[in-house]
């Protein structure tokens, strides 16, 4: 006798498995030149920019020592529960990585990931599965191989996030679909920093993908990240009443929209891995990339709205990494950014004796991990790591240069090229090396 749906809502259902994980991390890290980093330094940008004073010695050009342990990491994974024939699953992740303002500082237990999993079947094999809660930004998933702590930024996009993702396999091929929330890693805007531009957007970022697994331990993927924010939601605007000019604050519809598509390929074998990606970003520092935006007009004057527009930075940005081995394991990463400059041109501040037209450097809105300045970066990254089953000790040599422009100064003011949005005089390259070790115990 078949069961009602009544009786199937009471039937006790397995109990989920509970699987605790996590490791205990050491980091050491000595860097021959000051560098932007963050996470108690040891999440690595850039090296800094020349800084010469009148004796003729670059100031930024001194080395610097760094020891911790704050991203040692706790997680549980939640699996087997089923409800009918879907298997649900949940994971939350949480480690020591903020809370450490200026120099000092005591590290916070704050949280990586936490999200619920829908994985089912229907009779002709088609796999479905949905993921809802914060965890990583699809285009931010696949990782180099290398044991650093920012894994390849800003050569690879890097982000955990808010979302709804939903997968559908019928096959070797699947597709990807997301809508995405902001939340530590955001965009950049008048404000700074800030999940507000995307919350006052009252548009998710989406995400759109295809997959290609093959039997022959060959994975790809091609895909395209869509972001509608609002900068403002509110600015300055003026009228004539009686005669007089009155300002007021406007709600504005300022928005920017952005389209970043990326391909990414792996091949697994026995002992060797390789994977590669590229993406070109119009806006992409919400993912730790380089770029951001900037303004090209504001409506300010007499009886105009207010609001502002806009235009992305776009960079091309694209790395490989390869392994092998497995107690001795050896690795390298290489990566390769270039700014290709404003889709448009900026809104001019500067005009000088020549005519050349100039954009202040306070008008864009870029990563926190780059500078105006910056035309173009490598990386390279050798390294090997030694394993002891749940023990591993590894050595990286990390050189990074940076191609940087210098800016156009007047009146205190740094200034950059209103039709590109770059600084392209002078260019030289600043090279930081980095030597670090990793002892980490998982469990």
């Amino acid at each position: 006798m078949a069961q009602t749906e009544t009786q199937i809502a009471e039937t006790p259902q397995p109990k989920a498995t509970l699987k605790w994980y996590g490791f205990v991390r050491n980091y050491f890290t000595f860097d021959t030149r000051e560098s932007k980093a963050g996470t108690d330094e040891l999440y690595y940008y850039v090296p800094l920019d020349e800084s010469v004073q009148a004796d003729g010695t670059d100031i930024n050009q001194h080395p610097t020592m760094k020891w911790s342990a704050i991203t040692s990491r706790l997680g549980l994974d939640v699996n087997e529960y089923k409800i009918g024939k879907v298997n649900v699953g949940a994971k939350i992740e949480a480690d020591f990585y903020s809370g450490l303002p200026g120099v000092t500082g005591t590290a916070q237990f704050r949280l990586r990931q936490a999200y619920t999993t829908l994985n089912w079947q229907s009779g002709n094999n088609n796999k479905y599965s949905l993921k809802v809660g914060q965890a990583w930004h699809p285009m931010a998933a696949d990782m180099v191989h290398s044991t650093n702590l920012e894994i390849g930024v800003p050569f690879a996009p890097f982000s955990r996030t808010p979302q709804i993702t939903f997968d559908y396999a019928p096959g070797k091929v699947s597709l990807t679909a997301s809508a995405i929330w902001q939340m530590q890693y955001t965009s950049g805007g008048p404000e700074g920093a800030s999940a507000n531009y995307i919350k006052y957007s009252n548009i998710p970022e989406f995400y759109f993908g295809v997959n290609f697994k093959g039997d022959n331990g060959l994975l790809a993927r091609v895909g395209v990240d869509l972001l509608s924010i609002k900068p403002r939601y509110k600015g300055e605007a003026s009228m004539l009443q009686n005669g007089d000019t009155v300002k007021y604050t406007a709600l504005v519809d300022d928005r920017i929209t952005t389209v970043s598509p990326f391909v990414y390929m792996q091949y697994k074998g026995d002992k060797f891995q390789f994977r590669a990606k590229s993406i070109l970003a119009q806006a992409g520092e919400h993912m730790n990339l380089n770029g951001g935006y900037g303004v090209t007009a504001k409506a300010n004057g007499l009886d105009e709205d207010g609001h502002w527009e806009y235009t992305p930075v776009r960079y091309s940005s694209s790395w490989v990494s390869m392994m092998y081995g497995k107690k001795w394991q050896g690795i390298l990463f290489a990566g390769y950014a270039k700014n290709l400059g404003t889709a448009d041109a900026l809104l001019v501040d500067y005009t000088d004796t020549e005519g050349s037209e100039y954009a202040n450097i306070a008008n864009n809105y870029l990563s926190k991990n780059t500078y105006a300045n910056i035309n173009s970066m490598w990386r390279l990254a050798p390294g090997v790591v030694r394993n002891w089953g749940k023990l591993a000790l590894s050595l990286e040599w990390h050189i990074t240069s940076v191609q940087y422009g210098e800016f156009v100064k007047q009146g205190g003011v740094s200034y950059v090229s209103a039709k590109n949005g770059m600084a392209e005089n002078n260019l030289h390259w600043i090279t930081n090396h980095r030597l670090q070790m990793m002892l980490k115990y998982s469990f």
